[in-house]
């Protein structure tokens, strides 16, 4: 079952996880984050579940439109309880089930991973890279990953997003911005929360290469939402990079009814800037683990570095690992790069 797991997700990532492209080196960390020794370190230029911005003290920005991050913390969120569809699995160290949660209004699907044991336990959201949602199955995208977290002592729950495997559907507009997959990550830590087996102050969250985004979305949307977060070959933190590097060249049509209805970065640059995730990152609470390849050629490595170096200026307690030679999929490091996952979740969440 673990060999099975770890080729799906390998193959998985290879033919479809988009969402960056690259060039790395060593590790950058910022605040207190202390480098390993083979690395040379530097700083690089639910309901009742979620908390709302004024419990954390982190004011509000201004909301300049509708359809952007300040509108999405002016929501008030509603996570419903974990469903369990269907036991899929049973390993020496888990269970393994097919769920739904409700986002808002909406059902969502995923896969859910218990250790064995009585708990409570700590506690993982996985938000996976992009694949296409017309071909993706449910928990597809990070199926090591879950396997892996799991077999550490972690409670693991996979969202498939909005418009994936089992979900509700999703617009256009919350499909480009993945707005609705930022909520639906944010409702799945809220699901979380509500189970008995789950110790509800130390979860954590996880995303690759898309969901490295859509966690960056969470962390400003969301401050205090968990107790720190992880991300793989991360996409941009500016809308307009994203935009440029798959909308446009990919989804022309898409990309069109959205410059149609929006306007483009000259006409309309509050709502581009609303969208991007640095420009809210000094409402970051969280300490922040990014894990990045020098030969990503899908997410550019340098997204990472800028990324990094916006989080350090505001104050962001971030660290970012770089392996060179490493791709997109993450295969010969991937074991180092969770390794150092798992101590980084276990120092950040104390038992």
């Amino acid at each position: 079952m673990r060999h099975l797991l770890a080729t799906l997700a390998t193959l998985a990532a290879l033919a479809l996880l988009a969402g960056c492209g690259g060039e790395p080196e060593q590790a950058a960390p910022s605040r207190s984050a202390t480098p390993s020794r083979s690395e040379s370190a530097t700083p690089s230029p639910s309901q009742s579940a979620t908390p709302s911005p004024s419990a954390t003290g982190t004011p509000l920005p201004p909301s300049p439109d509708r359809v952007s991050l300040p509108a999405l913390m002016r929501t008030k969120f509603r996570a419903g309880p974990i469903r369990r569809l269907r036991q899929v699995a049973v390993t020496d160290a888990y269970r393994r089930y097919d769920v739904a949660y409700g986002s808002g209004d909406l059902r969502i699907s995923g896969v859910l991973l218990v250790p064995h044991g009585k708990g409570p336990f700590p506690a993982v959201v996985l938000n996976h890279g992009y694949i296409e949602p017309s071909i993706y199955v449910t928990g597809q995208g990070l199926a090591r990953e879950q396997d892996r977290l799991a077999r550490a002592g972690f409670v693991v729950l996979h969202t498939d997003y909005r418009g994936h495997a089992g979900s509700d559907p999703s617009g256009p507009v919350a499909r480009e911005t993945r707005l609705g997959y930022t909520r639906d990550t944010i409702n799945a830590v809220g699901a979380l929360k509500r189970e008995r087996y789950v110790d509800r102050d130390r979860v954590a969250m996880l995303g690759r290469s898309m969901g490295g985004g859509v966690t960056l979305n969470a962390l400003v949307v969301r401050p205090g939402l968990v107790k720190a977060a992880v991300i793989f070959a991360p996409v941009s933190s500016s809308f307009l990079d994203n935009f440029d590097r798959w909308t446009r060249p990919e989804r022309p049509a898409a990309a069109n009814a959205f410059l149609g209805r929006f306007g483009g970065p000259r006409k309309s640059p509050d709502l581009w800037s609303g969208l991007s995730s640095r420009t809210y990152f000094d409402r970051i609470t969280e300490p922040l683990l990014i894990h990045h390849g020098t030969s990503d050629d899908s997410c550019p490595i340098r997204w990472s570095r800028t990324t990094q170096r916006l989080l350090h200026q505001a104050g962001v307690e971030s660290t970012l690992r770089i392996y060179r030679g490493e791709e997109h999929a993450f295969i010969p490091q991937w074991p180092l790069s969770m390794d150092r996952t798992i101590a980084f979740l276990r120092k950040q969440m104390p038992a």
